[in-house]
């Protein structure tokens, strides 16, 4: 069997799970899986993981299966960012799902689907390393009984989430630390941090938990 990991962002937050993910298919099956950056080195074989691809993969027809996860109840909840609004909303139970990738987005089958569970009190980096655990759980759940699993259509509504830029990071001054505490823990403090705009002025804010 030849299956292939493509991560098409060598910076991606999900890269050092993609490579556990490479060594427990080793470990756990046997089998080599080959852990690709650029669309165009992908080659035709059985199974064709798609892991936070910020492109869209065209070539569909070069393996059997090409399967993505994302984190909701799909149809509902398709489109950027999906366990990031989710956690706005004030969920901590986000649905989980591998799928078959098809051109329209997000709208393959369905395989397996799971949840990641939160407390309410983890940040950024606590909440990503849940969902690289599970993601890793569901695609080697796919790879032990794939010739037992079968697809199911989608059923429901389509919902869609907007892409997140910098100014969702933004902080209303006229409101507590409270009110806005998931939107605290969703931030990125490098990449796209919390921040608030005071007399003309824009104040970055960071957070960490006090490791004491």
């Amino acid at each position: 069997m030849k299956i292939q990991v493509l991560v098409d962002n060598p910076n991606s937050w999900i890269l050092p799970y993609s490579k556990q993910l490479i060594l427990k298919i080793q470990n756990e099956f046997g089998i080599k899986a080959t852990l690709l950056h650029n669309h165009k080195d992908v080659k035709r074989g059985d199974l064709l993981f798609l892991l936070a691809c910020e492109k869209i993969f065209k070539d569909l027809n070069y393996n059997t299966h090409n399967l993505v996860i994302h984190e909701s109840n799909l149809p509902k909840g398709k489109g950027w960012s999906p366990l990031t609004w989710q956690i706005l909303e004030g969920e901590n139970k986000i649905p989980i799902t591998l799928f078959e990738a098809v051109e329209a987005v997000d709208a393959g089958e369905i395989y397996l689907q799971d949840y990641i569970e939160l407390d309410g009190h983890e940040l950024l980096e606590e909440i990503k390393h849940q969902q690289g655990l599970k993601t890793i759980d569901l695609i080697l759940e796919f790879i032990k009984n794939k010739t037992k699993i079968s697809g199911k259509p989608q059923e429901g509504e389509s919902t869609f989430y907007a892409k997140r830029g910098p100014k969702n990071s933004a902080l209303d001054i006229s409101k507590s630390i409270d009110e806005q505490f998931n939107l605290l823990r969703i931030v990125d403090n490098e990449r796209y941090p919390a921040f608030f705009i005071k007399n003309g002025q824009k104040y970055i804010v960071k957070i960490y938990k006090d490791d004491l």
